[in-house]
């Protein structure tokens, strides 16, 4: 039963791509396909409900939309480059499209004269592919510590009209602009590379300093006097920079897990303020008021309850862009990088945001609180925290041998 099932569908797909190609969508009739298929119309209905969804599944199955974009999300953990990447992608994109070339030109030449129903299932196709890539871009910014002009989704947009329009205008017409398809693609790359995405010393920094505060086996936390520096910075920049270094020295969290913070993850009480943590490791951590020797407010006040009573907009999002949408997490790095891009640690690099989650373990860890302990507020594991608890005890000792010192005196 599962073959004959799986042939009929296959037949159903084929007789469709080849009358798209052949009479144009608008003018191709579910009856014909079922016809030429070799089944009954209702039979079509069952597999795709109406036309629109047989239009639609003809798009995926030639490869045309959603599995390209898959295909590169699959490559986000390469260790290619952001251009390397796009121009590979860029080259399959348009062999895909070379071999649907018929119903390409027939799916956009007739464009125009859809019915509303269809046009929204090419949007569709369109939307869905442009998820998969813009999701890679995020990731793949944030990975390189780059930065971009514009935000994933409209790089992703930009990206596949720039494919379908080259591809529209090389086959229907003699190329005299580019010298052949390799020619485009090493052009795109370089509009990519070098214009939309961008690098510069300062991101480089940053995110140089993050990657090492993660592959080393050792804590970075930052001294006193720099996390100050970076609360009055973000304090000048506005509420809710400062509500964003609140929340990475006075609870530890990660930037993916302040990603999905909601304003109801905010819990105030008389005697403390939580954040309910719903992402990775579900938890409650409270929000420390006394943060490397300084006050920040209490539970009722504080820079991330200003923030919020501060807000006039009904979103969700506990931190939000300037669109009033939720801030991504190349918006977040972002936002650090403004708020400490001039200062630099002991070590002279720019602060990593992972250091502030360094700094806070080991400040607890100093404060007294057992590392089993620790290990239920941060969602590590014990061994994971061995390296704040090694470097609690070399501060310990540290102020330890600056007491004797002062005796001494």
């Amino acid at each position: 039963m599962a073959v004959s099932k799986k042939s009929t569908k296959t037949r159903l797909l084929e007789a469709a791509l080849d009358l798209f190609a052949e009479k144009g969508v608008t003018e191709t009739t579910t009856k014909a396909v079922a016809e030429r298929a070799g089944v009954n119309e209702v039979t079509l209905f069952r597999y795709f409900g109406n036309k629109s969804g047989l239009l639609f599944a003809v798009m995926e199955e030639a490869r045309v939309f959603t599995r390209l974009g898959r295909t590169l999300v699959e490559q986000a953990g390469s260790t290619a480059s952001i251009s390397e990447t796009l121009e590979n992608y860029s080259r399959v994109s348009l062999q895909a499209l070379d071999r649907a070339q018929k119903l390409v030109h027939s799916v956009v030449g007739e464009a125009h004269r859809y019915p509303l129903e269809n046009r929204l299932t090419l949007g569709q196709g369109l939307m869905q592919m442009n998820q998969y890539v813009a999701r890679y871009l995020e990731e793949g910014i944030v990975k390189e510590g780059l930065q971009s002009n514009f935000p994933p989704e409209k790089l992703a947009s930009l990206l596949h009209e720039m494919l379908l329009g080259y591809f529209i205008l090389q086959s229907a017409s003699a190329d005299a602009v580019w010298e052949g398809q390799e020619d485009f693609l090493e052009s795109l790359g370089v509009l990519f590379s070098k214009g939309a995405i961008f690098s510069s010393p300062e991101t480089a920094a940053v995110f140089e300093t993050q990657r090492f505060s993660v592959t080393e086996n050792r804590a970075a936390d930052l001294p006193a006097h720099l996390v100050r520096s970076l609360f009055q910075r973000a304090k000048k920049l506005g509420r809710q920079p400062y509500a964003l270094v609140y929340i990475l020295f006075g609870a530890g969290l990660s930037v993916e897990e302040i990603v999905h913070l909601e304003r109801s993850h905010s819990i105030g009480e008389p005697q403390q303020h939580l954040l309910q943590i719903n992402s990775g490791a579900v938890r409650q951590v409270p929000l420390n008021q006394w943060i490397m020797g300084k006050r920040y407010g209490s539970p009722s006040n504080n820079p991330l309850t200003q923030w919020l009573k501060h807000r006039k907009d009904d979103r969700s999002a506990l931190l939000i862009n300037q669109q009033e949408q939720p801030m991504s997490r190349t918006e977040i790095l972002n936002l650090w990088q403004a708020i400490a891009g001039e200062l630099l640690t002991p070590q002279g690099r720019s602060p990593a945001i992972k250091q502030a989650q360094h700094t806070w373990c080991v400040d607890m860890l100093l404060k007294g609180i057992e590392v089993e302990t620790l290990s239920l507020l941060s969602g590590m594991t014990v061994e994971e925290l061995q390296p704040f608890a090694r470097r609690a005890k070399e501060k310990a000792a540290i102020e330890a041998a600056q007491r004797l010192d002062r005796k001494i005196e």
